[in-house]
């Protein structure tokens, strides 16, 4: 495909995946392998558990993908018989970037109530569909030769399996990192409207979250971000940290998988935690402690903490 200027359009597809797939089919096509993996854990365990909830965010309705499209997404998962799990219950949540937080939010909570043991949480999205590119270029936000402001969109799929204590416990589950809080605000002064944002609702996220933290002690040693290039989130994150910067080690530091990804919007948030274990398994992890957060077009802005392993000689804490 080609931009209105002309030039081909610069993406970031998943390999392996067939160019000319529905959209439903390419969602459903990134996240199987993803589930399997992230359920792989409780194969031989918890035999009396053979259905586990799962949380999914989705993006928002765009050119390209209608609302009739998420439940055949979800259907479609929800018949795989090839599953260590049984997947029946699958709420969605449609909200882009900020979804996969929101599902993994809605998730700790329910798990921090009683109301499960496990869930899955994770999110899936794909820019890859010809109206949808479209779009983007028309919006001005396609990163290109013309516009320098915009972002590479990409696709991909992230999940975690999310345990109580007890359960860990009882099944001898190796754990990679802890939830140590997560919060969602609203931002009113959204882009592609004639206001400006001055990083309202993202500063009351990440205020939310790391008010749980006994600071100076306990400060964030890294963040992990769906910053995309767009002026707009640059901005917002300039006058959210003017006023959270002193919950950091370094506010200044802080990494945005875009540039190796594309801008993987829905699946953000449970790629971020994926990136944040391995890099802690792996030893570059500045910390045990890294924050997450999205910011999504609909105003939604969510943040998580997770504890995790900041040494490969430890092992998970």
């Amino acid at each position: 495909m080609v931009d209105g200027a002309g030039n081909p359009m610069s993406v970031a597809m998943v390999p392996g995946i067939l160019d000319d797939l529905t959209i439903q089919d390419r969602l459903y096509e990134l996240a199987l392998p993803a589930i399997k993996d992230a359920l792989e854990p409780l194969s031989g365990k918890a035999p009396g558990i053979e259905t586990i909830p799962m949380f999914l965010g989705m993006p928002a309705p765009r050119p390209g993908l209608q609302k009739e499209h998420y439940g055949v997404v979800a259907d479609r998962i929800k018949e795989n018989q090839d599953l260590p799990r049984s997947l029946s219950q699958i709420s969605l949540f449609p909200h882009g970037h900020s979804a996969g937080l929101m599902a993994m939010e809605y998730g700790w909570r329910q798990i921090l109530q009683g109301a499960m043991d496990f869930c899955l949480i994770g999110g899936v999205d794909s820019y890859m569909i010809p109206e949808t590119l479209e779009w983007l270029d028309s919006e001005e936000q396609l990163m290109s030769e013309e516009n320098r402001s915009g972002f590479p969109p990409g696709e991909g799929a992230g999940f975690c399996l999310l345990a109580s204590e007890p359960m860990v416990l009882k099944w001898n589950l190796d754990v990679l990192a802890r939830v140590v809080a997560v919060a969602t605000a609203e931002e009113e002064n959204r882009i592609k409207t004639k206001t400006i944002c001055i990083g309202t609702g993202l500063t009351q996220a990440i205020s939310q979250a790391t008010g749980v933290l006994k600071l100076p002690e306990e400060k964030i040693d890294f963040t992990i971000c769906d910053m995309n290039g767009e002026r707009y989130r640059t901005e917002e994150l300039v006058f959210t940290l003017l006023r959270t910067q002193a919950a950091f080690v370094s506010h200044h530091d802080f990494l945005t998988p875009v540039d190796c990804w594309g801008d993987v919007g829905a699946a953000s948030g449970p790629l971020f935690a994926n990136l944040a274990v391995q890099s802690g398994l792996r030893g570059y992890a500045k910390g045990p402690r890294t924050l997450l957060w999205t910011s999504s077009e609909g105003g939604q802005r969510s943040a998580a903490i997770l504890y995790g392993p900041s040494h490969p000689t430890k092992g998970p804490e």
